[in-house]
């Protein structure tokens, strides 16, 4: 599965739409062209240069391009396809070819290098076998190779600069829901990087099911904006009704934003909250108390917005969204809370912890670049909720994967042979892997 399990993901965990793409229905059409053209020598036994083209026998070898280097993830999907799909159809049955194969991989997980120059790479993939027999592979690999290598990337410098606080992984409304398996996984491979590398023990936070179906993850989350609504407009009763319904385990975290007040709303939650907090531990109810523990508040203002706690200062395009000033703010309030309330001696250092114990959540809009921002201003942060921008594929984060034949076998001779600006290259990392295995 990993490098850090150095085992491989069962070929059914990714549901394989197998027929079809025996078929060739995901593969880019000159891929099915060729196909067809190789058997059709095959069968006329086709000579060139004493070379049976129709059986030529190649090495391919898929690597990536983005600078300076990126994660790999998705090759065991690509291991799947190779085991489930290499073959030819003779007639109307299948015949599957895929144990002719040799194939080496590196283990998702695994940094690969590139410097910019194609002929230098860092293989992640190598197959030796057949060329007719797994061509049409090529597009759904290198498709799963770099959707997943990037967003793996992309997560791990959202990480990086978000200096070992939580990230909420938030792109599953941003896009179609076939991928959300592929990018959870992605991104717990990110996660599980991240942790390695800086000495952290981030856990998990994915928003779908769907997301942790490849590891075993399971989604979390607390509210929408449209529930507030349906409550009309009411934030406190709308999070009163989540507390009395919701298992304990799940968080209340109240969403704060809806009137543009994050700092009066969560003051309204977290007082009304209290009192229940209180009023169950009075009665000798802990296990109800818990229900009352408000983990924390988000904030997701709008970006065109700002919130009415604030006096704009220069620029009012400074203070529009969810901002290190308004962040501060909102920290402030929550902290001094405690002195508002009626409370004796006794109870007020229990009702200081509370207020000081309450997380802020910021969402809406947040990429890398904003969250170095937001921590080069030690803004009290606790945990960012990214979506769109564990997606991005623009020049810093494209990370392509591309395949090449590097070496055609001749007369039982494997002999290097490519086009000109590529070579055969190595890579230490590469295993020897048994598809039987899959």
């Amino acid at each position: 599965m990993t490098i850090f399990n150095q085992q491989r993901i069962p070929s059914d965990r990714f549901k394989l739409d197998v027929e079809r793409m025996r078929q060739g229905w995901y593969s880019d059409k000159y891929f099915d062209n060729v196909e067809m053209m190789m058997h059709m020598l095959t069968e006329q036994n086709y000579q060139h240069q004493q070379h049976t083209v129709g059986d030529a026998e190649v090495e391919m070898q898929f690597f990536t391009r983005r600078q300076p280097s990126a994660i790999v993830v998705g090759v065991d999907k690509a291991l799947a396809m190779l085991r489930h799909c290499t073959g030819y159809f003779d007639g109307t049955a299948w015949t599957p070819t895929w144990d002719s194969l040799e194939v080496e991989a590196v283990h998702d997980g695994s940094r690969v290098s590139y410097g910019g120059n194609p002929r230098l790479v860092q293989p992640a993939l190598r197959v030796r076998g057949r060329y007719r027999d797994f061509a049409n592979l090529e597009t759904p690999i290198i498709g799963i190779l770099s959707r997943a290598s990037r967003i793996a990337t992309n997560v791990y410098e959202v990480l990086e600069a978000a200096g070992g606080k939580p990230v909420l992984f938030f792109p599953a409304r941003f896009d179609l829901h076939e991928v959300q398996a592929a990018d959870g996984y992605a991104y717990d491979i990110a996660r599980q990087c991240f942790n390695h590398d800086y000495g952290h023990d981030l856990q998990p936070f994915i928003s779908t099911n769907a997301q942790g179906d490849w590891w075993g993850g399971t989604g979390g989350g607390t509210v929408p904006h449209a529930i507030i609504a349906c409550f009309m407009g009411d934030t406190v009763a709308a999070m009163r009704a989540f507390a009395q319904t919701q298992p304990i385990h799940i968080p209340r975290i109240a969403l704060v934003d809806f009137h543009n007040d994050v700092s009066r709303t969560a003051a309204e939650v977290a007082t009304n909250f209290w009192q229940e907090y209180v009023a169950a531990l009075r009665a000798g109810n802990e296990p109800d108390a818990d229900k009352w523990i408000l983990h924390g508040i988000r904030l997701d203002t709008a970006a065109n917005l700002i919130d009415h706690g604030l006096t704009p200062l220069g620029d009012p395009k400074l203070d529009m969204g969810v901002t290190p000033r308004l962040v501060t703010l909102v920290r402030q309030t929550l902290n001094n809370l405690w002195t508002h309330w009626e409370l004796d001696a006794a109870m007020e250092p229990i009702a200081q912890a509370y207020c000081q114990q309450i997380k802020i959540v910021v969402s809406g809009g947040f990429t890398k670049e904003r969250i170095t921002l937001f921590e080069q201003l030690q803004t009290p942060v606790d945990m960012y909720a990214v979506g769109s921008a564990m997606m991005l594929n623009h020049a810093a984060t494209n990370t392509d994967f591309t395949a090449d034949v590097v070496r055609v076998r001749h007369h039982g001779e494997w002999v290097a042979l490519a086009k000109v600006g590529r070579q055969v290259n190595q890579n230490p990392m590469l295993e020897r892997v048994n598809l039987n295995n899959l």
